[in-house]
Protein backbone atom coordinates (compact mmCIF):
# COMPACT_ATOMS: atom_id res chain seq x y z
CA UNK A 1 0.00 0.00 0.00
CA UNK A 2 2.95 2.09 0.57
CA UNK A 3 4.30 1.93 -2.52
CA UNK A 4 0.98 2.87 -4.07
CA UNK A 5 1.09 6.36 -2.32
CA UNK A 6 4.44 6.97 -3.40
CA UNK A 7 3.30 6.87 -6.88
CA UNK A 8 0.54 8.88 -6.60
CA UNK A 9 2.76 11.16 -4.84
CA UNK A 10 5.07 11.44 -7.27
CA UNK A 11 2.94 11.75 -10.42
CA UNK A 12 1.10 14.97 -8.92
CA UNK A 13 4.38 16.26 -7.67
CA UNK A 14 5.40 15.91 -11.25
CA UNK A 15 1.89 17.40 -12.58
CA UNK A 16 1.98 20.26 -10.20
CA UNK A 17 5.88 20.98 -11.40
CA UNK A 18 4.80 20.57 -14.80
CA UNK A 19 2.15 23.02 -14.55
CA UNK A 20 4.52 25.48 -12.90
CA UNK A 21 7.46 25.38 -15.47
CA UNK A 22 4.53 25.63 -18.29
CA UNK A 23 3.02 28.30 -16.22
CA UNK A 24 6.44 30.88 -15.86
CA UNK A 25 7.92 29.75 -19.46
CA UNK A 26 4.56 31.11 -21.33
CA UNK A 27 4.97 33.77 -19.23
CA UNK A 28 8.23 34.89 -19.85
CA UNK A 29 7.66 34.18 -23.71
CA UNK A 30 4.74 36.48 -23.61
CA UNK A 31 7.05 39.77 -22.69
CA UNK A 32 8.69 39.35 -26.49
CA UNK A 33 5.43 39.85 -28.19
CA UNK A 34 4.38 43.79 -29.01
CA UNK A 35 0.86 44.71 -27.06
CA UNK A 36 -1.78 45.18 -29.94
CA UNK A 37 -2.30 48.58 -31.52
CA UNK A 38 -4.56 51.19 -30.44
CA UNK A 39 -7.96 50.67 -29.33
CA UNK A 40 -10.53 51.47 -32.17
CA UNK A 41 -12.32 55.01 -31.02
CA UNK A 42 -15.84 54.84 -29.69
CA UNK A 43 -18.55 55.44 -33.05
CA UNK A 44 -19.95 58.57 -30.63
CA UNK A 45 -16.71 59.85 -29.49
CA UNK A 46 -15.98 63.93 -31.13
CA UNK A 47 -13.58 64.08 -33.67
CA UNK A 48 -10.57 66.50 -32.51
CA UNK A 49 -11.98 69.95 -32.55
CA UNK A 50 -15.28 69.37 -32.06
CA UNK A 51 -17.04 71.25 -29.03
CA UNK A 52 -18.82 68.85 -27.02
CA UNK A 53 -21.76 69.94 -24.61
CA UNK A 54 -20.84 69.31 -20.95
CA UNK A 55 -22.00 70.34 -17.07
CA UNK A 56 -19.99 72.60 -15.25
CA UNK A 57 -19.71 71.46 -11.74
CA UNK A 58 -17.06 73.62 -10.52
CA UNK A 59 -17.53 74.68 -6.53
CA UNK A 60 -18.15 78.21 -7.03
CA UNK A 61 -21.24 77.38 -9.83
CA UNK A 62 -22.31 74.71 -6.90
CA UNK A 63 -22.21 77.06 -4.27
CA UNK A 64 -24.16 79.57 -5.66
CA UNK A 65 -26.86 77.19 -7.02
CA UNK A 66 -29.68 77.71 -4.37
CA UNK A 67 -28.65 80.87 -2.87
CA UNK A 68 -31.39 83.79 -4.09
CA UNK A 69 -30.27 86.49 -6.50
CA UNK A 70 -31.53 89.54 -5.65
Amino acid sequence: MNHYLVLVYGICFSLIGGAAFAMMWANINSLDIQPRSRKQRHPEAPEPGEEVMYVDLSREKLEGLYKKEE
